[in-house]
């Protein structure tokens, strides 16, 4: 039977996009197909199903999302009665959930909507489509005693009209009242109550939101300048040792357009780091001169100016409306929505009350999930060699957003700083004078360390070139090789300041992991170093291995291969049933690249006879049930093998890319296995979400290695280290 859950609000401004997508995500995590309907819904685009749409990959276009304009449900109310558009709306209801084991269901929004007692109508419809109820509060500008009389209106009012309420939430509650409104609401209503404190970063509009709304010219400016958060507005009128001190970090300065000097001054600050803004906005419909403009561009490149025609006065009063909202071309502000969401909910709770049963098949995205939350569980430490690359600093945001990780980033801390402000990247760095790392009330943390100038880099010097001596590494090369951003990382490994380490999105996969054979090295029960990639199909996941390192293993090296990735497909959740691939299956062919993967298969049921293994084996037979009927009936492999082992290099590349390609499998990796402490290598074409799956799995493979009391001193060193 579908599981609903109905959202509704009890009025306007509570911001309940956030619980909107909070809710979305926790049932993508359960299922594999999960509907999405808004009854009510206004003329024109609809920014949050685009979005959706977009993050979850809803087959369900925005129109079948929908059921009736509110224009046309005042229409319909006035002509036949509310208990005809109740009825319209419902039967659209069952339409979608016919087809999907859950459905979010969007209720209405007391925007202009033009229907009497809105409330009534958002219980009844819930009651009707037997959806349980989630009622979201606004908290913006309140005390927490009137969040707590709202809170428990709300609650009584769906309540009394017959209603299943799983939770209630308040949302957008000031800083200052949020724990206090918490601690009263905890335990004094049947249901749990959960409060969400105000967020900036998403009340806060792009430059890119205002340029839309203001239709503005863009003069300069890249899209990572554009997606900038305008945190404040400062409008530039005084002379420039004035003007200077106003401004504040991620501001949008508004200046006519004929003040050169407060546009290049602005910029300035900008290039300095004191304070990075978010851009500047040109009253007036002026523009400086050619030669400002050029040098306004070497200044800061990729920093938004922007033109309008009005002057600073209706411009401001424009700007004074304008908010933040989440939609599909701004990725950045879903993760921040989400990391509200999961920090401040208790997301188990939820999901049990929603009691969603979980599905038998898992989707691309429930393994990603189950990333994020085993890792967010016992929270480790990442260190990202790469600190200055974009696509690192976006990943780490969402990881710092998400508390999956605590994160270390190599480089100069001053550029470090400078490209994620140019980015609008809001990483809340710790600084030196900083202590410890984030805990479960805080959240996850970040440092940034610059190889060159850290206390660190003589020690690291002196455990080198004690390690490498035998190569003839002397202290003077050691001190110049650990400077490397990637051995520096490598070292923190070892050395227990940091629990793994995910590089390769501009290095190498030689220059990656090439410090970790150096120095980390093989497990003592590992012969070689291997890797896997997790393929994520439509309804399954399966385990490549080795498609990465290995040319060409011989039969001793393919058994270790197969070994070590069924250990790892096990830690990740797949049951291991190990298929041994060749271009034959079982006797019905010979020759040496045969008898190779005969001899590996022979060698895995000899060192581990508690695995289930088959092979040689042909890639049909090992994942279709109706060619392993055929070809070895009878087998508790074939046909349903998890784990793949590809009998050289060139055969197992090849092949994943083709799967990933052509079959549309997401595949996350490669997952490095077979040393000591983990370290992992990135594509070189790596997406923000690839690094941010790695670095998840990173800090799981971490979590089986080390105990309490080794992460204690570990944690000790790093702060007594800085």
């Amino acid at each position: 039977m579908t599981r609903s859950v109905y959202i509704s609000s009890v009025g306007r401004g509570d911001g309940r996009q956030v619980v909107e997508l909070g809710v979305m995500e926790l049932l993508a995590r359960q299922v594999d197909r999960v509907g999405v309907y808004r009854p009510l819904a206004h003329d024109g685009p609809d920014p949050l199903l685009d979005l959706l749409r977009s993050r979850y990959r809803l087959g369900q276009s925005t129109a079948a999302m929908t059921g009736l304009s509110y224009d046309e449900a005042a229409a319909l109310q006035a002509q036949k009665g509310n208990d005809e558009l109740v009825s319209r709306l419902v039967d659209r209801y069952h339409l979608i959930a016919r087809d999907y084991e859950a459905v979010l269901v969007l209720g209405t929004d007391y925007v202009g909507t033009n229907l009497p007692a809105e409330l009534t109508l958002n219980a009844r419809l819930a009651n009707e489509m037997g959806a349980a109820v989630l009622p979201v509060v606004g908290g913006l500008r309140q005390s927490a005693e009137s969040v707590v009389h709202e809170v428990r209106n709300a609650r009584h009012a769906f309540a009394s009209l017959g209603c299943e309420v799983i939770a209630t939430l308040a949302n957008r509650v000031d800083d200052a009242h949020a724990a206090q409104a918490a601690k009263e609401l905890g335990g004094h209503l049947p249901e749990p109550v959960y409060v969400l404190p105000e967020e900036s970063a998403l009340s806060a509009p792009t430059v890119q939101q205002v340029v839309d709304e203001l239709g503005a010219e863009v003069l300069l400016g890249d899209p990572a300048g554009l997606a900038r958060d305008c945190r404040n507005f400062v409008f530039g009128g005084a002379m420039l040792p004035t003007f200077l001190p106003a401004l504040t970090e991620g501001c949008l300065v508004l200046t006519p357009g004929d003040r050169a000097d407060l546009v290049i001054g602005a910029l300035a600050a900008h290039s300095a780091g004191a304070p990075p803004i978010a851009g500047v906005l040109l009253t007036l419909d002026q523009r400086p001169g050619e030669e400002t403009m050029a040098l306004a561009a070497r200044l800061a490149p990729g920093t938004p100016v922007v033109a309008v025609p009005g002057g600073s006065f209706p411009t401001a009063g424009e700007l004074h409306t304008l908010k933040g909202r989440l939609n599909a071309t701004n990725p950045r502000k879903a993760e921040i929505a989400l990391g509200l969401f999961e920090s401040h909910v208790d997301t188990g709770q939820l999901t049990e009350r929603i009691s969603v049963v979980r599905s038998d098949r898992v989707t691309p995205m429930m393994f990603e999930h189950e990333l994020i939350e085993r890792s967010r569980a016992d929270r480790r430490h990442v260190v990202l060699p790469e600190g200055s690359e974009e696509r690192v600093l976006r990943a780490a945001e969402v990881l710092l957003r998400r508390n999956i990780c605590n994160l270390t980033l190599l480089g100069e801390d001053a550029v470090v700083r400078k490209r994620a402000a140019d980015l609008g990247v809001d990483l809340n760095l710790l600084g030196p004078e900083d202590v410890g790392w984030g805990t479960e009330d805080t959240g996850a943390t970040a440092r940034v360390v610059d190889p060159a100038t850290s206390p660190l880099r003589e020690r690291f010097a002196e455990l080198y070139a004690g390690l490498r001596a035998h190569k003839g590494v002397t202290h003077e090369l050691a001190y110049d090789v650990v400077a490397d951003v990637s051995y520096f990382g490598t070292l923190m490994v070892q050395e227990g300041l940091a629990d793994g380490m995910v590089s390769g999105a501009v290095h190498s996969t030689a220059a990656t992991i090439r410090p970790a054979f150096e120095v980390i090295k093989t497990k003592p029960d590992a012969s070689i170093v291997s890797s896997v990639f997790f393929m994520c199909l439509a309804d399954r996941v399966l385990v490549y291995g080795d498609c990465a390192v290995n040319p060409d293993p011989g039969a001793e090296q393919l058994a270790d291969i197969a070994i070590q990735s069924a250990t790892t497909a096990a830690q990740f959740g797949v049951e291991p049933r190990i298929a041994m691939l060749s271009y034959s299956t079982g006797t019905s062919g010979s020759g040496d690249d045969v008898e190779k993967v005969r001899r590996a298969t022979e060698l895995v049921r000899e060192r581990r006879p508690d695995l289930l293994v088959e092979g040689p084996i042909q890639y049909d037979a090992a994942v279709e049930p109706s060619v392993a009927a055929t070809k070895l009936p009878g087998s508790p492999v074939a046909g349903q093998a998890t784990v793949l082992i590809f009998p050289d290099l060139n055969t197992g590349n090849n092949t994943y890319k083709a799967v990933q390609r052509s079959a549309g499998a997401v595949a996350v990796g490669p997952v490095l296995q077979g040393l000591r402490k983990p370290v992992n290598d990135l594509s070189r074409g790596a997406l923000v979400q690839d690094i941010v799956n790695t670095a998840a799995i990173t800090a799981i493979q971490s979590q089986g290695r080390t105990d309490g009391g080794e992460r204690t001193a570990a944690r000790t060193e790093r702060n007594d280290s800085r």
